[in-house]
């Protein structure tokens, strides 16, 4: 199942961020304020077309708010019950690789909510991906209540530790609000691809 229908808004970010349920509220509200700033900045939203936890709660906000909403999931989830009814376009994948390609591909932009192995596992592709030169767009890591500092610590040690250069630190921002994510989104300069971990060589 494939909506036609084009969203009104130039700029959209793809969001990624936990569907558990059983996480404290104080996140919920991150992402539902978020949601909100999005419908209301006319920022199409992308998600993996959750209907629980903090995916449901921005896919939630963004319609309440008369905003987009598109929805990228698989299809495994979706006969799992797992999928947002409401969404202004839905698209349902064969595979997850491709769901994450998609999403990532129609983004102008990306913010990380909290979440778990998915979401890192998100945040970390994409981050590899611009690190590569393959990607160029900005990705804000939205680090509602420090939740995201442990990692921060560990980018900075693998630089310290020369596993990745410093000027790597550029390749993400860090936002402590979703007020600040959305304000930056559209002023963070698009990434220099020919600065790659494998650059390419003049033949």
């Amino acid at each position: 199942m494939e909506s036609s229908s084009t969203p009104s808004s130039p700029f959209r970010v793809v969001v990624y961020c936990a569907s558990s349920s059983y996480i404290d509220k104080r996140y919920t509200d991150a992402a539902t304020r978020l949601g909100q700033l999005l419908a209301e900045k006319h920022i199409t939203c992308i998600t993996g077309a959750g209907k629980q936890g903090l995916m449901g709660a921005v896919n939630d906000a963004v319609l309440q708010h008369g905003g987009q909403a598109i929805g990228i999931i698989p299809r495994f989830m979706v006969d799992s019950g797992w999928c947002h009814s409401r969404l202004s376009e839905l698209q349902v994948t064969e595979t997850m690789h491709i769901r994450k390609s998609k999403m990532a591909g129609m983004a102008d932009a990306a913010i990380a909510l909290p979440g778990g192995m998915g979401t890192l596992e998100e945040l970390a592709e994409l981050i590899t991906w611009k690190q590569l030169g393959l990607y160029k767009n900005p990705i804000v890591i939205l680090n509602i209540d420090g939740y995201y500092t442990p990692l921060l610590d560990f980018f900075e040690k693998m630089i310290r530790e020369q596993f990745m250069p410093s000027l790597y630190r550029d390749l993400w921002f860090v936002a402590a609000s979703p007020e600040e994510a959305v304000e930056v989104l559209q002023k963070i300069p698009a990434w220099d691809t020919s600065i790659s971990k494998y650059p390419k060589k003049e033949l």
